[in-house]
């Protein structure tokens, strides 16, 4: 089967690997139709960390081909959409809400990879949820975003506390930050600013549900929030970057009292411990849980109430997947969708 393999920093190839088989009962092997391109993927790809030969992807829908003897809850020929961590479902983590530190977890970025024609999900049970019949076509971008980028943007603002009465920031404009933006939206936020310096990011901010939108950053972003809070700071943050800068805005920009959802995946950030502790602000975030969050997604998608396939702004053949990296690094795209 034809795959994506990041061979080192800012080197994607798509080449020809060994396709999946079942090896354990609680396995399924599914044929990918939609897969996408993550800004986590970027990190490797800019050369923060050091790929070799990883096997690239972990956002994804697809069709069941084949099951292991021990899977109750797909069966083939269902259309999944699966989360970007593997998780057995069972175990206390999962049961507790926390299927993202599983105590069986698998990264599918690097492990599996999902930018790729058929994948071995482990734990199908745990990992997949069928949508309720075959998806319209134009449902599917919006499902394949529900596999990560919805649902990380979902825990962020869940994270965050987002609500009613509630005034929500967003530090972040990428696929991500949209999200939160889309998620506080649903969570019945009073007021929802978005902290972006590009215009068609901001549109689709606006088109989601930000009420501002903030182009200033750091120090004068935060001083900005400020303004538009009273001079208290926005009740829920979410922070969607992982830059020591992005975290400290994020903190900076939040009321005493408020919470900060971070997803950024961090990157060298370091908290001033004074700083932290003066600020009186709840901190809870880290890989989303977005298994804990498939079914609702999928019925919102499902019934047409929320729409965020819109985030994707290129679709490629998976062919062309460099090409998508690249304009996912150059800022020529949001988010790459692509298509087998």
């Amino acid at each position: 089967m034809r795959a994506v393999i990041m061979h080192a920093p800012g080197d994607v190839r798509v080449e020809e690997r060994e396709d999946p088989q079942i090896i354990d009962p609680t396995d399924a092997v599914i044929r990918i139709t939609a897969t996408c391109i993550c800004g986590s993927d970027l990190w490797p790809y800019r050369g923060y960390d050091q790929p070799d030969h990883q096997h690239m992807g972990h956002e994804y829908v697809g069709v069941v081909e084949e099951i292991g003897s021990a899977v109750e809850t797909v069966t083939v020929g269902d259309f999944v959409v699966g989360s970007f961590v593997i998780s057995c479902g069972v175990c206390e983590i999962c049961r507790e809400g926390h299927p993202s530190r599983c105590v069986h977890a698998v990264m599918v970025d690097g492990e599996i990879g999902t930018q790729a024609e058929r994948a071995r999900i482990p734990y199908a049970d745990g990992t997949l949820v069928a949508t309720p019949g075959p998806p319209a076509e134009d449902l599917v971008p919006s499902l394949l975003a529900a596999s990560d980028v919805l649902g990380t943007g979902w825990f962020a603002a869940d994270a965050a506390q987002a609500g009613p009465g509630r005034i929500v920031a967003v530090v972040g404009d990428g696929a991500v930050g949209l999200m939160g933006v889309l998620a506080a939206k649903q969570m019945g936020a009073e007021r929802i600013i978005a902290m972006s310096r590009h215009t068609d990011r901001q549109a689709l901010a606006r088109e989601y549900g930000a009420t501002d939108i903030v182009t200033e950053r750091g120090d004068e972003g935060v001083a900005r929030i400020r303004e538009l809070t009273g001079g208290l700071g926005a009740h829920s943050v979410i922070e969607a970057v992982g830059t020591q800068e992005s975290m400290m805005q994020a903190i900076r920009a939040t009321r005493p009292g408020g919470s900060v959802g971070f997803v950024g995946v961090s990157h060298d950030v370091q908290l001033p411990g004074d700083e932290l502790f003066f600020s009186a602000v709840h901190l809870h975030g880290g890989p989303a849980p977005v298994r804990r969050y498939l079914p609702e997604l999928i019925r919102l998608i499902w019934d047409r109430t929320i729409d965020p396939g819109k985030v994707f702004d290129l679709t490629l053949p998976l062919a062309e997947a460099a090409e998508g990296y690249r304009a996912m690094d150059e800022r020529r795209a949001t988010k790459v969708l692509l298509t087998l």
